[in-house]
């Protein structure tokens, strides 16, 4: 660990008087205030007439386009870029748009030297790397935009949801569409009562995934391939264990493999279950069925996954089972009324069901009166069948429109304009409910949960990997902050 980095942790952990304020600089972060123990006492702040200057973990693929959309909003500045390949075609061109950023390679480095420079971080790199960025962002008073899902262990997010409470920092989860239509209308829709005593939800993305089609026989990791000359592998790898180089971690591969991404599920879960969750105040489910798993391996994921997630009664609000179907040849039974569907005329009905060929990622919503239907991101509800809706046509509340999409609620909710709609506190208990479906998914398993312990009582090795492999050598740090 070199001296900066040493110098970070004893600024954690060794009294520096009673308060202590960071000088500020006139053009960037208005720093935060800590006090004895290293703690936020207040997160830094952003004038409102002033933009947002941000630094961007991940420039290249969908951190580019991350970085992009910001800038879009005309309320931030790009003051610093990192990115541990900074010359590969996919990073040069933003960085060629940003010619006056600072360029950092290690994220670590970036603070040590920039941390002045910038009020917020923005955090798009592969799944399993997300928690060290995000907790030494939070730990020193920036606000953070983090791409979904937020972490790969149920400890990780555990560990940034109590982070929220300590730092008082603004966050966001960057899945896109919980500032979109959906979020208001969902939102709207269980307040006026119209979706009420859900029983059953039905998730759904059935699209062809990088890991089809791969050996479900393979039992080790595929042999390393030549490391770009540009690319930092050592800071790329993170707190997860050694491996090679190899081509298929990397651009996007990284989300086939357990040790890096969440699937399927975190990819488009936080997409499709997102507002249910929230509004439906489902928290964390008490069981974890992997009902049907296709092509299990437990280096990558499956070809297809049928998981049944199982949440008790809430309040006045009834058990909920969320039903998740992805990969292929897994398409779930639709109710009849739908709507326009592709289905094989050989296949009828059963009990008030058609079973569709091809079906678009999104929901179905039971509730007991009436069943809702919708896609993913910010797409709306309809009710089915369309003859109940025309009913319904007159009950509707009026739904406000989103006064700011998600990357522009960020940069308010930095400068005290605006709450965040996906804060860690809220993103964080939703990709929990990803990671325990992903334990399912590898250990081809039933989960069974206690929600007041947070504990796995029925697998031993499932309750482990709540917590997950210990980081490598010199990462243990960011778990202690």
């Amino acid at each position: 660990m070199d001296n900066s980095r040493r110098k970070f942790l004893q600024k954690s952990a060794t009294a520096l008087g009673a308060v202590t304020i960071l000088p500020s600089h006139v053009l960037f972060a208005k720093s935060a205030i800590k006090d004895e123990s290293g703690n936020i006492i207040r997160a830094a702040v952003v004038a409102p007439s002033d933009k947002v200057n941000m630094a961007f973990c991940g420039i290249g693929n969908r951190g580019g386009s991350i970085l992009r959309q910001f800038n879009e909003t005309g309320l931030v500045n790009t003051t610093v870029m990192c990115d541990v390949d900074m010359g590969a075609k996919h990073t040069m061109k933003n960085i060629e748009d940003h010619p006056k950023a600072k360029r950092y390679q290690d994220f670590r480095e970036m603070f040590d030297k920039s941390g002045k420079e910038f009020d917020a971080v923005c955090v798009g790199t592969p799944d399993f790397s997300h928690f060290p960025i995000s907790i030494l962002a939070m730990s020193e008073g920036k606000h953070v935009y983090t791409e979904k899902p937020l972490t790969r262990t149920f400890n990780e997010s555990q560990i940034l949801i109590d982070a929220t409470k300590k730092y008082k920092v603004a966050t966001q989860m960057g899945n896109q569409g919980h500032s979109e239509g959906n979020y208001y209308q969902f939102k709207a829709w269980v307040e006026a009562g119209i979706i009420k005593d859900v029983t059953k939800i039905t998730a759904h993305m059935n699209g062809k995934r990088r890991w089809h089609g791969w050996d479900t026989n393979m039992t080790k990791f595929p042999a390393g391939t030549t490391l770009p000359d540009t690319l930092d592998w050592d800071t790329w790898l993170m707190t997860s264990q050694h491996h090679d180089y190899q081509k298929d971690f990397v651009n996007g591969q990284w989300r086939c493999w357990y040790d890096f991404g969440m699937g399927a599920l975190g990819d488009w879960g936080a997409h499709i279950m997102d507002t249910a969750h929230q509004f439906l105040d489902l928290g964390l489910p008490y069981e974890v069925d992997p009902v049907k798993i296709v092509g299990h391996n437990t280096l990558f994921y499956p070809t297809a996954s049928t998981l049944a997630f199982k949440f008790p009664k809430r309040k006045k609000m009834p058990a909920c089972t969320i039903t998740w179907y992805d990969g292929v040849d897994n398409i779930p039974a639709v109710p009849e009324g739908y709507g326009k569907l592709e289905v094989d005329p050989n296949i009828p009905p059963v009990a008030g069901e058609l079973k569709p060929t091809k079906l678009g990622a999104g929901k179905i919503i039971y509730g007991k009166d009436l069943t809702f239907k919708g896609g993913s991101h910010g797409s709306t509800l309809s009710i089915i069948p369309e003859d109940k809706a025309k009913d319904m046509a007159s009950k509707l509340p009026e739904v406000p429109e989103s006064p700011s999409n998600h990357f522009e609620n960020f940069a308010k909710a930095a400068m005290g304009k605006e709450k965040t709609n996906s804060p860690f506190e809220v993103a964080g208990p939703l990709s929990q409910v990803f990671c325990l479906g992903v334990l399912a998914q590898k250990l081809n398993t039933k989960i069974k949960f206690d929600r007041e312990t947070k504990q796995v009582t029925n697998s031993k090795l499932a309750n482990e990997l709540l917590v997950g492999t210990p980081p490598r050598k010199g990462w243990e740090e960011f778990y202690k902050l």
